[in-house]
């Protein structure tokens, strides 16, 4: 009985998320058979060694063995975005900056935002917080967009912080003359050293007619870039260093990509994020949990203003183990060619997901099932994975796929043209297949002399010396993939991208093998099963990537 119970928990732990881990299965075991208790250590090797059993097994194998079994359905509930002090509509907004491609812990700010709005009956507004013209593209905001339309994401209207600036300027003067913001001329080194050592600049103490003079002159042109900086007037003895002093504004004359050479005091995002939430009346502003401290910044600035304070609601960030998420880390993978662009499919960007056949229904599961945590997650690849194959294992087509093929000749099976289903459940219409006497098989599969195996939904053989005869239809357990009439293709198998932190040359592995001619009608983007082996989305020119 306890033999039973133990396999009957591996199977499910493998199906569900394509490994089992024994703690999970101890815990389950435990659960239905409480004895289990008394011996955990001779039930955790029982455990281990199903587990190296059942994970040789391909998934239609998995599946015939979990027939005998009856599994408890758990009902999946729909995560909601439950937001605190809620008062009529709600309005959130998603505000990246359109200096890079959006990964996997935008997916997540994004949906939060999104959802949190939607389940209140509200909108969300999409906001470019575009006021640092070194970094941003009009290809990353048609990046952004792209992604999150692709995600699902709705937006009620697309903003730019870059169209406010006259707005942004006025909240500036108000600050100034309500003696919160001062405009420094002191050098970098000396605004660093006053935040550090608590001690304020000369300039802390000018007028507020001077200052005002000094705003004017930096809209002017009066100033260089570094020469002048407008300052919050904050606490420079604060344990909480994000109100020491922040920036508020600074020159860039470099050109932006909306508004050419219009501006050269450009807002920093203290004073940008306040003011367009004001202007855009959200209600609930929603941001990672990095920007914690700097939440007492954003309330002391709408004080300043006169303004009230939204609800302020933090998450924490999300990233994938092993796979940078950092712009500072991937930019110079890409340029040094390290990763094939910023869609590589190692990389945990939403281009990069894609291209690696991840659905926008797994991404959206997997990270509105960690919802308004503020605890920081890092989980591996598969727990994504384990979402993805769950969807994909009732939409995706199958075919056969056989890696460093082993050619057998099959006397008496002539040349004949079959059809099989392209899906075992459900009907996704059937693929034609050419078969002669030439089969190839996976070399993982070659069998010995004399042993008896089964071609699935072909025929039984008997192998000997590179040939073989055939059988009667008798049940026989060994089933095997294979193909006849082939085409060569290649299978790119994405692993972890950094080991130890560091960039891994062996990330990506390169299978070669033959597949179905049928392959060659479907089209790029399109995701399959090749049966026993995983899901794999068709990239280009016969080349797929595997995906989960």
């Amino acid at each position: 009985m306890l033999k039973s119970i133990i396999r009957k928990h591996v199977l499910k732990n493998i199906a569900d998320y394509g490994k089992a881990d024994p703690g999970s299965v101890t815990g389950k075991v435990i659960a239905e058979f409480p004895d289990a208790k008394k011996d955990v250590k001779s039930i955790m090797q029982k455990i281990k060694e199903e587990i190296a059993r059942a994970s040789g097994l391909s998934r239609e194998q998995l599946e015939n063995e979990m027939k005998e079994f009856t599994y408890s359905v758990k009902e999946e509930k729909q995560k909601v975005i439950s937001l605190p002090n809620v008062k009529g509509k709600t309005v959130t907004r998603f505000p990246p900056e359109p200096s890079g491609y959006l990964h996997i812990g935008h997916a997540k700010a994004s949906w939060i935002d999104y959802e949190g709005a939607r389940v209140n009956g509200g909108y969300m507004i999409l906001r470019f917080d575009d006021t640092n013209p070194e970094k941003e593209s009009q290809e990353y905001a048609d990046s952004i967009k792209h992604d999150l339309e692709w995600l699902g994401i709705k937006w009620e209207k697309e903003t730019y912080t870059s169209d406010k600036m006259e707005l942004l300027y006025k909240a500036a003067k108000i600050l100034i003359e309500n003696d919160a913001a001062y405009v420094c001329t002191s050098s970098q080194e000396s605004v660093r050293q006053s935040r550090t050592d608590g001690k304020p600049v000369p300039d802390r103490s000018l007028s507020k007619e001077e200052n005002l003079r000094r705003w004017n002159d930096m809209l002017d042109g009066k100033y260089n870039p570094g020469e002048a900086i407008l300052l919050f007037k904050g606490n420079l003895k604060s344990s909480n260093t994000a109100l020491r002093d922040p920036t508020l504004a600074r020159i860039i004359t470099t050109h932006h990509f909306r508004k050419h050479k219009q501006y050269r005091v450009w807002p920093g995002y203290d004073l940008a994020v306040v003011v367009m939430d004001h202007e855009e009346g959200i209600t609930h502003s929603m941001r990672s949990k990095e920007y914690e401290l700097r939440d007492d910044l954003y309330r002391q600035i709408c004080t300043a203003l006169g303004w009230k304070v939204p609800e302020l609601v933090g998450f924490s960030r999300l990233a994938i183990k092993n796979a940078p998420i950092s712009k500072r880390l991937i930019t110079p993978l890409v340029m040094e060619g390290k990763v094939s662009g910023w869609d590589d499919p190692r990389l945990p960007t939403l281009a990069g997901l894609r291209r690696r056949g991840i659905l926008p229904e797994a991404i959206r599961q997997f990270v509105l099932q960690i919802g308004l945590s503020k605890v920081d997650s890092e989980p591996d690849w598969e727990v994504l994975l384990s979402y993805n194959r769950k969807l994909l294992d009732h939409q995706a087509p199958h075919y056969f796929f056989v890696r460093d093929p082993v050619k057998i000749e099959v006397q008496g099976l002539g040349e004949k043209t079959i059809l099989l289903k392209k899906h075992p459940k459900h009907d996704l219409g059937e693929r034609e297949i050419r078969v002669t006497e030439t089969i190839y098989i996976d070399s993982m599969d070659a069998p010995k002399d004399g042993e008896k195996l089964r071609l699935k939904d072909l025929c039984n053989i008997e192998y000997s010396g590179g040939k073989a005869k055939l059988l009667g239809e008798e049940i026989l357990k060994k089933k095997i993939q294979w193909v006849s009439d082939p085409v060569k293709c290649k299978i790119l198998v994405p692993k972890d991208l950094l080991k130890d932190g560091e960039y891994d040359p062996e990330s990506m592995e390169v299978l070669e093998g033959y597949c179905e001619k049928a392959c060659q009608q479907l089209k790029p983007g399109t995701t399959i099963q090749f049966e026993r082996f995983g899901f794999c989305r068709l990239d280009r020119d016969m080349t797929f990537i595997f995906s989960c």
